[in-house]
C-alpha cells in the first residue's frame, strides 16, 4: 500500500527528533510519471505507485531544513533520497565583520559576499520581466541604493543590451564599492560610498534618473526607508521613472536557499509583517502615479512603472 505524504513527513520528522542526521527513502522515480500530477497513480510491473515529481521532495526537503542530496536511480525503477540536516549555525548572517567593521558586514570579505542572487533563477526571470516593464530608452540613467559589489548591475548591462545604460551606485561598504568600481570600470558610471540614509546629503548632484533601483536595501535595520522612497520620488526619479524594489522573502543557511524569513519561535515562514511592507510601498508608489507589480517567490520585487 503506497504511503501518502503525510506518513513520510511524520516519519521523516520522527527520525530526526531522535537526532538522526540523514534519512533516506526510496521513491518511484518521477520519469515514470511524467505528465501526471502529484498524488496519480502509476502502475510499474503490477504494482501501483502514487506519483510525486521531484518537485515535491526538493521542497519537502526545503521546508523541513534538510538538504537533498542527489537523488540516485536504483534497478528497480525506483530513487533512492538521501535527506541531509542543514547546520542552522552555518548563515553568513553569523560571520565577523572583516575587521570589526560594522559597515563591512556586506562587504566583500562578509558571509554576504559567498551568496549571489544570479544563481537565483527566479530572481534573474524576474528582474528581467521588471525592465521591461520599465520602458526605458536609450542609455538610461539607473540609480541602485545599496549596490554592494555591482554585480546586479552587470546582469542590469546585459539585459539591457544594446540599450548601454549609465549606472550610479550608493552603498557604505568601502570594500564593495572598490569592486564595483573594479568590475564596472566605464567612466560612464559612479561609484559612491556613501550611507543611503545620508542620501539628503548627496542628492544634489546625482541629478534625475530613468530607472531607481533599491534591492534588499530599503528593509534593512536602521534604514529610514520612507524617506528614502519620499525622495526616490520626488527629487531623484525623472516624470515617467520606474523604481524597483526588492525584499528578500528567504533565508540562506549552510549553503541552501530556503524560502521564507526566518522568524523566532516559528517552525515555518511568518509573512505578515512582509506583506504589511509589501502593501505599504504598493499604496505609496499608487499614490504617486505608478502602476505597481509585486512578482518574486524569493525576492519579492515591487516595481513602480508609469500609468
Amino acid at each position: 500500500m503506497p504511503r501518502s505524504l503525510l506518513d513520510i513527513i511524520e516519519d521523516l520528522q520522527a527520525q530526526l527528533a531522535t537526532g538522526a542526521q540523514r534519512v533516506s527513502l526510496r521513491v518511484l522515480d518521477p520519469d515514470y510519471g511524467r505528465g501526471r500530477f502529484a498524488g496519480e497513480s502509476v502502475e510499474l510491473e503490477g504494482e501501483r505507485h502514487i506519483h510525486r515529481p521531484l518537485r515535491v521532495w526538493v521542497d519537502l526537503a526545503e521546508r523541513l531544513g534538510l538538504r537533498l542530496s542527489t537523488p540516485r536511480p536504483t534497478a528497480d525503477g525506483q530513487l533512492e533520497l538521501c535527506f541531509e540536516r542543514l547546520d542552522a549555525r552555518a548563515s553568513w548572517h553569523d560571520a565577523q565583520h572583516p575587521r570589526g567593521d560594522t559597515t563591512e558586514k556586506y562587504g566583500v570579505g562578509s558571509g554576504f559576499a559567498r551568496v549571489s542572487k544570479l544563481e537565483d533563477p527566479g530572481f534573474v526571470l524576474d528582474l528581467a520581466d521588471a525592465l521591461t516593464r520599465a520602458k526605458l530608452g536609450p542609455a538610461p540613467r539607473i540609480l541602485d541604493l545599496g549596490c554592494n559589489d555591482g554585480d546586479v548591475l552587470t546582469l542590469i548591462a546585459r539585459l539591457l543590451a544594446p540599450k548601454q545604460p549609465r549606472f550610479v551606485g550608493v552603498d557604505h561598504s568601502h570594500s564593495a564599492i572598490a569592486r564595483a568600481r573594479a568590475r564596472l570600470g566605464d567612466p560612464a558610471h559612479r561609484f559612491i560610498e556613501a550611507d543611503v540614509n545620508n542620501l539628503a546629503e548627496i542628492e544634489p548632484e546625482l541629478g534625475r534618473f530613468d530607472l531607481a533601483l533599491a534591492l534588499s536595501t530599503l528593509h534593512s535595520p536602521g534604514v529610514d526607508d520612507r524617506a528614502i522612497l519620499r525622495q526616490i520620488t520626488k527629487q531623484l526619479l525623472e516624470p515617467n521613472g520606474t523604481i524597483i524594489i526588492g525584499i528578500p522573502n528567504c533565508r540562506y543557511v549552510d549553503g541552501e536557499l530556503l524560502h521564507g524569513a526566518r522568524t523566532k519561535n516559528f517552525s515555518q515562514p511568518e509573512l505578515s509583517l512582509l506583506i504589511k511592507s509589501v502593501a505599504g510601498f504598493k499604496r505609496y508608489l499608487q499614490q504617486h502615479r505608478r502602476r505597481v507589480y509585486v512578482t518574486g517567490k524569493h525576492y519579492l520585487l515591487i516595481t513602480g512603472a508609469p500609468v
